[in-house]
């Protein structure tokens, strides 16, 4: 693994968090970005995690960071990683730290026997020709469908009156 990439740290969260928040800004969506320290801290080292990530260090600072999480592949029998967040800070990008988040991930998935690595991108989101470079496949006759909010209780909710 690149010596800049680690995993991620307790004493990371706080930089964490406001990585996150930078990336919620840089997509144009800031106010749908609610992640706390806690939240984080209780998701990556709380008494049964179920999210992991790395970070990309330059001059002892953190740089960038990775999130994710185990997903399942029925087709191939095995698990995968589903990554959550990629991000870089705006001034270091270009210097190979995405590659080396990127590269450390494909890493654990082969160290683990993992099947594939898959995130999303938006669209106009430049960082598209990069992960074509690598040889990433969009899975562009897939349409992503999302439950939240209103709609996600609700459903919830009838769930519960059936029952």
């Amino acid at each position: 693994m690149d010596s800049r990439i680690r995993r991620v740290r307790e004493s990371d969260v706080d930089t964490v968090v406001e990585l996150v928040h930078d990336l919620a800004e840089y997509e144009k969506a800031p106010q749908e970005c609610h992640l706390t320290a806690e939240g984080l801290r209780s998701a990556l080292f709380g008494e049964s995690p179920a999210l992991y990530g790395h970070v990309a260090e330059v001059g002892g600072e953190v740089a960038g960071f990775t999130l994710w999480f185990l997903n399942f592949s029925t087709w191939r029998g095995v698990h995968g990683i589903y990554l959550e967040d990629l991000y870089v800070r705006p001034e270091l990008r270009g210097t190979g730290l995405g590659r080396a988040l990127l590269a450390a991930l494909a890493e654990e998935c082969a160290d683990r026997g993992y099947g594939r690595l898959e995130w999303w991108v938006l669209n106009w989101n430049p960082a598209v020709e990069f992960y074509t470079s690598l040889g990433a496949l969009p899975m562009d006759e897939w349409t992503v469908y999302r439950l939240a909010d209103e709609p996600l209780t609700a459903l919830a909710e009838q769930s519960r009156q059936a029952g």
